[in-house]
Order: C-alpha cells, then structure tokens, then sequence
C-alpha cells in the first residue's frame, strides 16, 4: 500500500502548532446558553428502546456485519466446538452466510496469525450482547461495563448476565478478553473490567443466586488477571503493568481508514524530533528495505510570497516499533491521543495509571469475592498483592508536588508531565489516600468544562484529548469524587455531562460517543483517527441512566433540608457459610 501526500508548509505546519498548544485557561468555560430542562423522561425512553436496536444475536443475519471491513464476514467457530443449534439455525435464515472454524486451539493471547486468517470474520458468542452502534457492530472489552451498569438500571439482568457469561467464553476459546469479537481482535485485549462487570451482577442476584455466581466466575476472573501480570504484559522492572498488543503492523481494522497512517507520517516529517524513534526513509524500489510495512511518499513543500518550493518526493515507513505502540494504544481503549508520546505511539513503553488503577481494584475485588467464597488464605493473598500494587502506584505514578497521577515511561525511566484525566481513576478504585484523594479533587478545574471533564489540557485534534469528553471517564470521575466525600462536585459535573447529552439529543435525536465538552456539542473537528462521531451509543447511553440515579439519590435529603448521605465504602464482607 503507497500514500501521497502533499504537505503545505507553513500553512500546515502552523495548524499542527495550534494544535498541539496548551489550553490558556485553567478554569473552566462558561458556554453561552440558556439553561436546559432538568427532565430527562424523553432520553430515558430513547434508550431503553435503543437496547433493543444495539442487541445482536445469532437470530439475525445483521449479527455478521463489520462496516470497517469492506469483505463479506465470515462467522468463525473455536476448533473444537461442536456446533450449536443456534449457528444451525443461522444457516436456514442466512444462505449466503459462511462459517468456519478457526485455524487451531487458542488458549492465551497472540497464539494465532490473525493476517493467516482471511477473510476476517465475526468470532461466534453464546448469547446475545449490546453493542455501541454504528461501525462498531460486535461486543467490546471496556465499554461492555457501562452498558452492562445501563442494562442493570434498566431491569435487563439476563441481558446484563448474558454479555458477562460471553466474555468468559472468549477465555476459554480464544484466549482472553478480546478487544471485541473479531478475529483481527485475536491479538489483544482491553481495560480489565471483568471483575467489576462480575460483582455488578452479583449486587443484583437473590441471595440463593450469588454464591454460584461467584463460583462459576473465580476460575475466569483469576485467569484474565494473570494476563495481566505476566510476560509482556509487565512494564519493564517496575512491577506494574502496561498495554501491549501480540500482533505486529498496520492494524487491519483501519483498511477503510488508511489515510489515519499517512497523516502519522506526515507530522513526523514535519517535526523530526518526535518521528525519529517511529520514521524510516526508503528506497521504495528495494522490498529488502520495507519488508511488509506500507510505503508512504510525501512531497513537502514550503509556500512563501508568490512562490512555492517543493523537495524531491521522498519515500517512508513507519517502523515496528511505531506499530507496536500503536497497536497497544487500542488495547488502552485511547485511540487517539497525545498522553503517550505523538499518536500515543510510545504506549508500549508506559506503565499507565489507568490499568494499574483498575488491576489494583481487580484484586480487591478478587479479595472481596475470596472472602464470599469463604477463602480465607486466598483473600489474603489477593489482600497482600493490592497492597504491593498500591506502593508501586505511590512510588512510580504519584506526583506529590504536583497533586497528581501521571504515566510512567519506564523506558525513559521518568514520570511524564502530561496532565490527563486518568488521574482519577485511583479515586474511583479506591486507591487514594484521603490526602492523595484531596489533591487530586483539587485540580479538577484544570480538566472541567461546561460540558462535564475534558480529557486532557492539550488539543491535539484527536478524539482523546481537549476538548472532547466521554461517557465512562465522566462516570469514573464522579464516582471516585463521591468515594471521598465530594458530593457537591461530583453532583455539578453529573448536571453538566446529563443536560450535555440531553440538550444535543433533542436537537437530533441522536446519542453520541463524545462530546466536545467546552462547546456542549456533538459536533466534532478531529483530524486525526476515527473522525467520525458515532451514534448509538451504548456506554453512553448507560452512563447517563448512572449519572441520573446517583443524582437521585442525593435529592431526598436535600429536600428535607438534610446532608445527603455519606458516599458509599466498599466493605469487607463477613465470611460466607
């Protein structure tokens, strides 16, 4: 695959430098508006309708659809699985669907070519799951957990249950929690939320049910966790844990969006220092010199008064190592941003404060779930391992002049600088420190704007970055706030993210993946990745029925003129019988 390119100097150039500058203001912005009803009756219909529109199943030849991919998909089946009813079935309503089986046996991550298997094709589930919309048609690692806290508010449990039971059964037949049930999605996984996913489930069962519901999952639950902790999952020396996807080059999910490559190459030609490490100029005529990576050419031309000059057309490739941040990046879930180095292409080389948040709840929850199963040695070792993982948070990713979480480069071997609103994922873990915590709530006003929490203080004209919000990192941040006593902030950000969406839902009808959050829009300017600004959408839709009820759950005390009451601590629960 070849790119052109045309580069404009100066005119381009300076885009990117208004890009890449930090936001002036520390406070945030008032939009000019008028204020938005607090009724939220008409959005609560919308989605509980709209779970009906996102469910797939194997009912319904729809189920195989992949808009990124231009092939017809192909339903893939694990090796050794006998094929179910419902896949016999699918044949009758679907003539013209293809089945197979996959290659080999898979049991652990990156065991299987992904690029051997072709054409590409929908990895086969046992029962029905929600998906967010649009081009993203299958079931997906991290944004399952906020529509699964949706379904629950809803009253849909088995639905809710359903997704939980298919992630299990992609540990047991493809090798881990995938990124989403596509085969190109073999190769990595996503932000650990199966726990959490678990014990939400949990909360809502009878008490007859919860005790096997917790024994089906333990084997499961510890089996994703391990992934995590071992091999190339770990971030260098330092005894946390990174993002790392097993495939090698050019994800094949963006064949329909190639163009996200060619502008990678055309910043990195234009600012040399950040494309050093990721940038290889070749002769394009010589295969030695490529090997399988694409080739782009550029022509890089400087326009001064009246006159343009133009270089020779030069060739490039973006390295290996280029691709394996890249890759890791959309195991992160942040796919784009600049927290992580130019197009977080440095992913690979950071233990992030986001995973090592959620695998420090990861083993508190698993001693929580021990403790159930009346375990006590393996409580306590779930209980030895949280807290190791808590000092190496404390030692690695605590800034304490700043008040602040940060990623650790441990390649570089220095803390970044880059403010990002993962700093509060500790809060929603229950990592913090009382102290910890303060100083953290303490900088919210670098990150809150009219809309709710914007993700960082740069704009970089990708998604992931200002001025652009989303549902589950508002969800996370508020949360964490109330953990630790802010209830008054934690209730104006859930107003300004609920009567965001609302405002935009009644002028198209439409819920959306993001939101610039300064603007209080859904209309985005991204230049850079997916540019598009889905409908659907399935974690928002379940994060503001969340947002709604811990606002309502605050108001009758407010109404009788009480304090509403303390934020909720997670209890160790008594040893079950």
């Amino acid at each position: 695959m070849a790119g052109t390119q045309r580069l404009r100097g100066p005119t381009w150039v300076a885009g990117l430098i208004v890009a890449l500058s930090m936001v002036a203001s520390a406070a945030p912005q008032e939009a000019r508006r008028e204020e938005a009803p607090r009724g939220y009756g008409d959005v609560r219909a919308y989605i509980s309708r709209n779970w009906d529109v996102l469910t797939r199943s194997l009912e319904t030849c729809e189920v195989l659809v992949d808009p990124k991919v231009p092939e017809r998909s192909v339903l893939y089946l694990p090796r050794d699985l006998p094929e179910p009813a419902s896949v016999q079935q699918l044949r009758q309503k679907c003539p013209q669907v293809r089945i197979q089986r996959l290659p080999s046996l898979i049991t652990g991550p990156g065991q299987t070519d992904v690029q051997a298997i072709d054409p590409p094709g929908l990895l086969f589930l046992e029962h029905p799951y929600v998906v967010p919309g649009g081009m993203f048609n299958e079931m997906y690692g991290w944004d399952s957990y906020f529509i699964l806290r949706g379904l629950l508010r809803d009253g849909r449990r088995e639905l809710a249950q359903g997704m939980v039971r298919n992630f299990f059964f992609e540990l047991q037949h493809y090798g881990g929690v995938l990124n989403a049930n596509r085969t190109y999605y073999l190769t990595r996984s996503q932000p650990p939320f199966l726990t959490s996913m678990v014990l939400a489930v949990h909360d809502s069962l009878g008490e007859a049910e919860k005790r096997a519901w917790l024994t089906e999952a333990l084997p499961y639950l510890v089996r994703d966790y391990e992934m995590w902790v071992k091999g190339e999952h770990l971030a260098g020396d330092t005894g946390l844990s990174r993002y790392f996807d097993f495939g090698e080059g050019p994800v094949p999910e963006l064949d329909t969006h190639a163009r996200y490559y060619r502008d990678v190459v055309g910043y990195f030609v234009s600012h040399p220092e950040a494309g050093q490490p990721y940038l290889r100029e070749v002769d394009p005529d010589k295969r030695e010199a490529t090997g399988t990576s694409p080739v782009f050419t550029l022509q890089v031309c400087e326009r001064d008064v009246g006159t343009t000059s133009c270089t020779a057309m030069k060739s490039f490739v973006l390295t290996q190592d280029y691709y394996k941040g890249d890759r890791s990046m959309r195991e992160s879930g942040f796919d784009v941003s600049f927290h992580q180095g130019p197009f977080n292409a440095s992913t690979h080389h950071y233990a992030p404060v986001d995973l090592n948040s959620l695998l420090y709840k990861t083993e508190t929850d698993l001693e929580r779930i021990t403790t159930l199963l009346g375990r006590p040695a393996e409580a306590r070792g779930w209980k030895e391992r949280a807290a190791r993982r808590r000092e190496l948070v404390n030692r690695y990713l605590w800034d304490a002049q700043r008040g602040m979480y940060f990623d650790y480069d441990f390649v570089a071997g220095k803390r970044s600088t880059y403010e990002y609103a993962t700093t509060f994922y500790p809060l929603w873990a229950g990592l913090a420190s009382p102290e910890q915590a303060r100083a953290v709530a303490g900088k919210l006003s670098r990150f809150e704007q009219p809309g709710g929490v914007a993700m960082s203080r740069q704009e970089t004209l990708t998604q992931w970055d200002y001025p652009y919000g989303w549902a589950p990192i508002q969800l996370l941040t508020i949360e964490g706030l109330r953990r630790y006593g802010q209830g008054p902030e934690a209730d104006r950000l859930s107003r300004k993210f609920l009567d965001t969406v609302a405002e935009n839902f009644r002028r198209d009808g439409t819920i959306r993946e993001k939101y610039n959050l300064v603007t209080r829009s859904s209309e985005v300017k991204i230049s850079a990745g997916y540019v598009e600004n889905v409908v659907g959408f399935g974690w928002t839709n379940g994060v503001f029925l969340e947002l709604q009820h811990g606002l309502q759950q605050q108001e009758p005390a407010r109404r009788v003129g009480r304090k509403p009451p303390p934020p909720r601590r997670e209890q160790r629960p008594s040893q079950a019988p």
